[in-house]
């Protein structure tokens, strides 16, 4: 058998794919080792639409985020994906860290992001009147959406439009074919093994992104493909819905390993904090807890929202990170690669795909399609 495109992965990223792909091609084939869409990454996270306020100017991140942004909210609003634009403050606790607002903010507006502003402890108060700080910035275009609705919609566009996704196949290699196919290696959901040929491939693999590009024959050591897993840990606060109305977030950790512990709040108006960033240097799927971290999650969030008490806490769930950084690593922008310079045409890689991915989702798939239609 002999198709046209197959993407590996049916995480929010290979689905925002796939419905921008087949729009143009019916013979799309998505496949997914897990029984259903978005089991990882895209379904354990914080659920924000990015401004575009944290990454180096004219990298990948920051473009694909002020683009994705402004796309999500049209394709949420015409589609009725639920979502809000709630805003977002970026908070300082002291003089130090109000002095980091301002090249966050010189940042934020080199990528594009006009309509962030500072804003002093009184126009905090009343914004936020439970918000502590001395200063922030306030960015009213990041909003929230429900992923799971928004990943839903995907698969059903990418399948009106012909696509056919295959849950529960795993793919166990590829190998390239005379002419420039290449044959995808497969084990069905019956445990038997099966091959076909593409003429293009599409690695949406999320956490095993890197893994796919070194079956396919490329160096992920000498190319800087080579993925780390963090974790990053969730806590729920009970009994405080509707105290804030805006995400919260501190100045975030140095090289952009994460956010910093912030204060997200869902469509019902529950808050959750989190996540925190743990390196996991065997790369093992660990979804679990630490109970032990209720204390640091209290001690950080408690410096600017000090309605929160440490019993209202509670383990909510955990997410991993496809980074492209090690601890002290500097940051890292995403690989989005068409590799015919490595004698694979028809090949894209996308790696290290974490945040703003989700933001980004909708002009990451036009992106690549322009990879291989150019």
């Amino acid at each position: 058998m002999e198709i046209e495109t197959t993407i590996i992965g049916a995480g929010l990223i290979g689905l925002a794919v796939a419905a921008e792909i087949s729009e143009e091609s019916e013979d799309v084939f998505v496949l997914e080792k897990n029984p259903k869409f978005g089991q990882e990454t895209s379904s354990r996270n914080s659920e924000v639409i990015h401004a575009g306020i944290y990454y180096p100017p004219n990298s990948l991140k920051a473009k694909l985020c002020v683009e994705g942004n402004q796309r999500l909210y049209e394709l949420c609003q015409a589609h009725q994906i639920p979502h809000r634009k709630c805003g977002k403050l970026i908070v300082a606790t002291n003089d130090e860290e109000a002095a980091q607002l301002d090249s966050i903010l010189t940042q934020a507006r080199a990528n594009g992001v006009d309509d962030i502003q500072p804003i002093s402890r009184k126009q905090i108060n009343q914004l936020e009147p439970a918000v502590k700080a001395v200063a922030a910035l306030y960015s009213p275009s990041t909003g929230i959406i429900d992923t799971h609705r928004l990943m839903a919609y995907l698969e059903s566009k990418a399948k009106n439009n012909g696509a056919n996704l295959v849950y529960k196949t795993q793919v166990e290699r590829v190998s390239r074919c005379d002419g420039g196919a290449y044959a995808v290696h497969i084990v069905n959901p019956d445990g038997q093994r099966f091959s076909y040929t593409t003429r293009y491939l599409i690695n949406c693999g999320g956490l095993e992104a890197d893994h796919i590009a070194a079956a396919l024959g490329i160096d992920i050591v000498a190319n800087q493909y080579e993925q780390h897993f963090w974790k990053g840990e969730y806590f729920s606060v009970r009994g405080k819905a509707h105290v804030v109305n805006r995400l919260v977030y501190p100045v975030p950790l140095p090289n952009n390993v994460g956010l910093g512990v912030h204060a997200t709040i869902d469509l019902n108006g529950q808050i959750r904090l989190g996540p925190n960033a743990k390196y996991l240097p065997e790369r093992n799927y660990d979804y679990t807890v630490d109970q032990a971290e209720q204390k640091a999650f209290f001690e950080s969030a408690h410096r600017f929202l000090p309605f929160i008490q440490y019993e209202d806490l509670s383990p909510a769930m955990a997410g991993i990170r496809p980074k492209l950084q090690r601890p002290g690593d500097a940051v890292r922008d995403f690989i989005i690669h068409e590799e015919s310079d490595k004698g694979f045409p028809g090949v894209v890689n996308l790696v290290g795909m974490e945040s703003p991915g989700l933001t980004s989702c909708i002009a990451i798939a036009r992106y690549v399609k322009r990879l291989l239609t150019n």
